[in-house]
């Protein structure tokens, strides 16, 4: 029997068709499998998520933020800046330049977005610009739970918290979640800390142009960021701006306006809206002896006393009278010198890394000069704009300019300046001061300091002049013998000889003392008060041997000046001893709140996170008896011998702000080493000095009146601007007689009337006089 033979035409038991199906059904089941096992995995795992705790009670570490009293922000200290921002107050331009960039269906998907991963798979298979699909909720669960790392074990978890987070918080909450914790570079967590950072404002006022800059650091904080990177920030702005517009969330015009909008950022991203960097200091040391390391994570809010304003006020007015006092001495040099490479792009990163090496101070700027010649200098900054001086831009450094100069310090080729620009926008060269200032100003009513510079530079120099720096106050320290010499039968009228005195080395027991007057001139007998107005040492030399250098010095601790810092000798009456220009304030607001201590403080309040004040200032206040010092007739008279020295003395110049109720006094100590003005209204006092921090002389001609006093003028100019000037009661016990003022006790006639003028002391007068001379050295 013969076998059956197949037919050709029937199918084959493996048939390519077969094998497909068979291909496929296998597939399909080791899917199923996969997707079993998957299911099964996740379902085992999802139990094991992490708690959302974290994101639910959301409690960031906050860092330290000190505030003007009128809120301004002037100092953020700890390893993270971040500012809570709730999603109401999140403007909505911002919201939609985010989801724009991040995610566009945010709204639409449940915590993974499908779509997106198969756009972005497609686009990465065909070679477009490679693309992610992590949604918003995703970046949420990955920056609260999980590391960074690309693994599929990861991914799975991400996808499962993403969905966990989604079922237990509003679209609304996670979005807030988000815009408060990604970092966006500058150590700036969330849009509102980033706002101030890079543009110095609050979010609630950032512009289209200014909130598609932002939203694009979320991907690249380094890459994209404006400070570093400019060029390619603006690149991914433009790119944020263009899908804002395709997605419908800009207008036609918003989108043709955001996209020319110059952006200001702020070079300097560690910079505020106002210079108070010693204040903000000030402040973190304060608040840190209370609360510890708790300091810089509590999200601790500090309110100092200081107003933008006045604080902008002071700066400026330091700023410039330092800058005068340069421009009136020889300029030093270039800073350095570098040799500029031919090529170009060698030369660029040369010129770069070396003014990285010169940072910028405010409007003093490194430049690198490219060409010098006496007739001009052309130099580049670190904008990368070149810039030319010529005529009055070179007069300062003219001499450094001729090919007689030394050539280690002529200006050529590779020499590293400094550059500002004047009144009309015009560059001229200039130089780092190395001469160091402070101003200080507080109300006189309690205390409050209203504004506070305790250099000219605290990036350059963290030294706070204005508490730290101990310097002989020279004749600004003469108005509190005065004071002192009423108590002890003296006044305004009180006739002394202003004439040489001498005390030879028997008397003083160690070395002969000659004191001089300042200009070595000298008058004879005057008043007390023109001894005061016009600064006479040897007026207040006669006054304080006449009271004795022990009751001077106890005196004068009635103001807050330490005793041990200002010896019991005679010298104290030329204010040889030492105090700040804080505790000159505090001094000086005596004589013009009528005889009340009041003690400068800066901080008025702190509260927490959550606007609780866990901590609040109660400062003495003038007015109260239990805080008066000195008689009020005594303050009265200080301050109407102190309203003379601006009125006909050695303050004159402020008479150009035309007040009728300034007072002060001027200070130069010996060989010029500090100078000082210290003077009031009613209600404000302000102390202003200048000196080196290694003592050594001004200048011949430098006193306190051309060189601390211009600095007072030029706040008090703005800070007093628009207020009326105070009259000032004569208050009760006072008489008056041929224009001046007396104790009713002390009446024309009685008193001390004179000193060293006429008959010679009284033996038992001489004796006394003796004792203190023998306490001089």
């Amino acid at each position: 029997m013969k076998e059956k033979q197949a037919s050709p035409s029937s199918p084959s038991k493996y048939s390519p068709k077969r094998l497909v199906l068979m291909a496929l059904a296998a597939f399909s089941g080791l899917a199923v499998i996969g997707v079993l096992v998957l299911v099964f995995a996740l379902a085992m795992a999802y139990p094991n998520l992490p708690a959302l705790d974290t994101i639910t009670d959301y409690r960031p570490k906050m860092p330290l933020r000190i505030f003007t009293a009128d809120n301004v922000l002037i100092g953020e200290f700890g390893e993270e800046r971040r500012t809570l921002v709730r999603f109401k107050d999140i403007p909505d331009v911002m919201k939609k330049a985010v989801l724009s960039i991040e995610d566009d269906r945010f709204y639409e998907h449940s915590g993974v977005d499908y779509l997106g991963i198969l756009r972005a798979v497609f686009k990465n298979a065909t070679g477009g610009a490679r693309q992610g699909a992590s949604t918003i909720t995703q970046q949420v669960a990955r920056n609260f739970f999980l590391s960074s790392e690309q693994t599929f074990k990861r991914k799975a978890y991400e996808a499962m918290l993403a969905w966990k987070i989604e079922k237990n918080l509003s679209k609304d909450q996670i979005l807030e979640l988000y815009m408060n914790q990604i970092y966006l570079g500058q150590r700036a967590f969330g849009f509102q800390s980033a706002a101030q950072i890079y543009f110095g404002k609050d979010l609630r006022d950032i512009s289209v142009a200014e909130a598609a800059m932002l939203a694009g650091l979320p991907k690249a904080p380094s890459a994209y960021n404006p400070v570093v990177n400019p060029t390619r920030a603006k690149t991914r702005q433009q790119y944020i701006l263009q899908r804002m517009h395709s997605l419908g969330y800009i207008t036609d015009a918003q989108f043709n306006q955001a996209k020319v909008e110059p952006l200001k950022i702020k070079s300097d991203s560690t910079a505020f809206g106002v210079h108070a960097e010693y204040v903000a200091e000030m402040a973190r040391q304060l608040v840190y002896e209370q609360f510890k390391e708790d300091t810089y994570t509590r999200g601790l809010n500090v309110f100092t006393t200081i107003t933008k304003a006045d604080q902008d006020a002071a700066y400026l007015a330091v700023r410039r009278g330092v800058m005068e006092y340069e421009r009136r001495h020889p300029y030093r040099g270039p800073e350095s010198y570098i040799e500029i490479p031919g090529e170009k792009s060698e030369a660029d990163e040369a010129i770069e890394a070396e003014l990285a090496e010169h940072p910028d101070s405010d409007n003093i700027v490194a430049a690198i000069v490219l060409q010098a010649s006496p007739a001009q200098v052309t130099a580049t900054i670190a904008s990368g704009e070149t810039i030319k001086m010529s005529g009055p831009g070179l007069s300062f450094a003219k001499a450094w300019l001729s090919e007689k100069a030394a050539p280690n310090r002529r200006l050529r080729r590779g020499a590293v300046i400094r550059v500002m620009q004047d009144d009309e926008s015009k560059w001229i060269i200039t130089q780092m001061p190395e001469v160091e200032s402070a101003f200080v100003a507080a109300n006189t009513d309690d205390g409050a300091i209203r504004a506070l510079v305790g250099g000219f530079d605290f990036n350059r120099n963290k030294f706070n002049h204005v508490t730290q720096a101990w310097r002989q106050p020279g004749s600004s320290f003469k108005p509190f013998i005065y004071s002192a010499s009423l108590e002890r039968g003296l006044s305004p009228a009180t006739v002394i000889n202003d004439a040489p005195i001498s005390f030879d080395a028997g008397q003083t027991g160690g070395q002969a003392w000659e004191p001089k007057n300042y200009d070595n001139k000298y008058e004879g007998p005057m008043t007390m008060r023109r001894g005061l107005t016009q600064s006479k040492n040897m007026i207040s030399i006669r006054i304080l041997n006449k009271i004795g250098a022990r009751y001077g010095q106890e005196f004068a601790t009635r103001f807050g000046f330490d005793p041990d810092r200002n010896p019991a000798y005679l010298t104290l009456a030329l204010g040889a001893g030492s105090t700040t220009p804080l505790q000159m304030a505090g001094a000086y607001a005596v004589f013009a709140n009528g005889g009340y201590r009041v003690s400068p403080y800066i901080i008025s309040k702190v509260t927490d996170s959550a606007g609780k004040v866990l901590s609040e200032a109660r400062p003495e206040r003038a007015g109260l008896e239990a805080n008066r010092v000195i008689d009020a007739r005594n303050a009265f008279l200080v301050d109407s011998m102190l309203r003379d020295v601006v009125r006909h003395g050695t303050a004159t110049k402020a008479l150009s702000l035309k007040r009728t109720d300034l007072a002060g006094k001027t200070g130069t100590t010996n060989d010029s080493i500090d100078a000082w003005f210290a003077g009031y209204n009613p209600k404000l006092v302000g102390i202003a000095w200048i000196g080196y921090d290694q003592p050594k002389n001004l200048g011949n001609r430098e006193t306190g009146g051309g060189l601390a006093l211009p600095i007072w003028i030029g706040y008090m100019g703005k800070a007093l601007k628009g207020e009326e000037s105070v009259d000032r009661d004569v208050p009760p016990g006072l008489i008056q007689a041929n224009g001046e003022y007396y104790y009713a006790e002390n009446p024309p006639g009685t008193g001390v009337q004179s000193l060293d003028v006429g008959a010679p002391p009284a033996p038992a007068e001489q004796k006394a006089r003796d004792a203190v001379r023998n306490e001089l050295f």
